[in-house]
């Protein structure tokens, strides 16, 4: 970590504790999102961070992004994964849409001033995501969009949705992806989840009944959104890996502070070593997640996106991150197990993140499948 790094993290982490860490106990209860603490992460300049600042961004590299979003994660994982949605959303305008409609939705999302949401996957359609029936038919002047979209992160806050729509037939090429604004006629919002985890998300079905799209709000030509759709998934995934690094790094410092306070038998319980060997597991586990998605990060630094890399760093990080946050509740035993500390919170929020951006069985997948590539290339 370079000086620049380390004073945005030092930063960062005071407004985390600040504004943030004194309000999740309660917001987690009430399953309550604040708008403020993100326009206040946006007034410090992380909303945006990588984005052009000819867009609002602050254009800084992925790298200082896994930094930023491991750090807002200590405190919140609901937060850091609201800035993680809302960003792969901006990528997406940048990269693959036009000048006018740069112009016209990216200030909002960088400045924090309004939230970007990513809509895929439906209700038979997770991991076969090209697979989805939503439709998207031309009339005059553009589409007309009707169908459900499942388990959308941050639904119901959002002002912007990348929305994507089958067009033409079965299959990838048969999708298309739309711009969709909050308050569109025809686009409404289906029930709130009630999760496990990330309470203080709001994650709702967003229903489209003959909900019209003007033309020039569809990126790029027909055909063409599921290749908008896998463009953030390097990201995307990396983006996860980071959260989870600040998830598990968050739970191993309450594991370690509690048991350097905590006596049984007359001495602290760090001083027992089966406590030191699950310790220092979890630190291992933290360490080398965080240099799989560093080393992730750079790749994508460097316009070489390594996607196994990618997919190998949200599998490695994301799985510690539940392991560590498991065995943190089990270092603080009975106290571990209620509110009165966060481990158990950030338990809960680990497990979606083995789930989301593709589920980690999916990451094997991709994994192997790049394997296979890699040795009969040199057979």
């Amino acid at each position: 970590m370079n000086d620049f790094q380390k004073e945005l993290c030092a930063n960062l982490k005071k407004f985390c504790m600040d504004s943030v860490e004194p309000h999740m106990e309660h917001d987690d209860s009430e399953g309550k999102f604040r708008m403020e603490i993100f326009r206040g992460l946006g007034e410090y300049g992380v909303t945006g961070v990588t984005l052009p600042e000819e867009h609002g961004g602050a254009g800084l590299s992925y790298l200082d992004y896994s930094y930023v979003l491991e750090e807002i994660a200590k405190a919140s994982v609901p937060y850091a994964v609201t800035v993680s949605v809302s960003s792969m959303v901006q990528f997406i305008l940048n990269e693959y849409g036009t000048k006018e409609q740069k112009e016209k939705y990216l200030p909002a999302l960088t400045s924090g001033e309004e939230i970007g949401a990513f809509a895929l996957s439906e209700s038979h359609a997770g991991s076969d995501a090209a697979s989805l029936k939503t439709t998207a038919k031309k009339v005059d002047g553009g589409y007309m969009l009707n169908g459900t979209k499942m388990w959308i992160t941050s639904g119901g806050i959002a002002k912007t949705y990348i929305v994507m729509a089958r067009t033409g037939g079965e299959g990838a090429k048969g999708i298309s992806a739309f711009i969709v604004r909050d308050g569109a006629p025809g686009f409404t919002f289906g029930k709130a989840e009630k999760k496990m985890g990330w309470k203080t998300s709001p994650t709702r079905e967003l229903v489209f009944q003959n909900c019209f799209v003007p033309t020039e709000d569809r990126l790029l030509e027909e055909g063409k959104g599921f290749t908008v759709a896998m463009g953030g998934l390097d990201r995307g995934r990396v983006a996860i890996a980071a959260i989870g690094v600040g998830c598990a790094q968050r739970a191993l410092d309450e594991a370690v502070k509690y048991s350097l306070t905590r006596e049984q038998f007359k001495q602290p319980i760090f001083d027992f070593q089966g406590l030191q060997f699950m310790l220092a597991d979890m630190a291992l586990e933290v360490m080398s997640s965080r240099l799989m998605v560093l080393s992730a990060a750079q790749s994508i630094d460097d316009n070489k996106a390594n996607s196994k890399l990618c997919s190998m760093a949200k599998l490695k990080a994301t799985d510690a991150a539940m392991k560590v946050t498991t065995d943190a509740v089990q270092v603080l035993g009975g106290v571990g197990y209620t509110a009165e500390y966060p481990v158990e919170r950030f338990m809960r929020d680990a497990k979606v993140l083995q789930i989301v951006e593709g589920t980690n069985q999916i990451q094997r997948v991709v994994i192997a499948r790049h394997l296979k590539k890699e040795y009969e290339n040199h057979a």
